[in-house]
């Protein structure tokens, strides 16, 4: 068996430009005629890598926001997401990244996406980009 230090790691790190806001699905909000709505929604287990070195980068997304015409499919949200596990994409365009796409793509009232990031080297980080009409 070779020592751990021969091994050599082929993986590949994807670009951002990998991620597809089309696989979001806006669905529409049949209420919005009678009454506004708070939505917060929660992906615990957020995962991307670190563009610099590859290493994973794990988080907890919360996307809280009220909704003009249209929601979105939380499925369709669960396969978005999904596609940011091998993109190397700082904490901070992440979470602009998820702002835009969302916004772009169901025109909320107003949103706000925050990820909390898992400590990495002692330090966590929290991120924070809100959007209003």
């Amino acid at each position: 068996m070779k020592p751990m230090h021969e091994y050599e790691i082929n993986y590949k790190i994807k670009s951002p430009d990998s991620i597809k806001k089309e696989v979001l699905d806006p669905i529409d909000y049949v209420y919005k005629s009678k009454r506004s709505i708070d939505i917060s929604i929660r992906q615990p287990e957020y995962t991307s890598v670190c563009p610099m070195t590859g290493l994973p980068d794990l988080g907890c997304i919360t996307i809280n926001y009220r909704p003009d015409e249209k929601i979105v499919e939380l499925k369709s949200l669960k396969f978005y997401l999904l596609q940011y596990r091998d993109v190397g994409i700082f904490y901070e365009y992440a979470v602009n990244r998820i702002l835009d796409d969302l916004v772009d793509v169901l025109q909320p009232e107003k949103m706000e996406v925050i990820g909390e990031f898992t400590a990495r080297g002692g330090i966590s980080s929290t991120a924070s980009a809100f959007y209003e009409k």
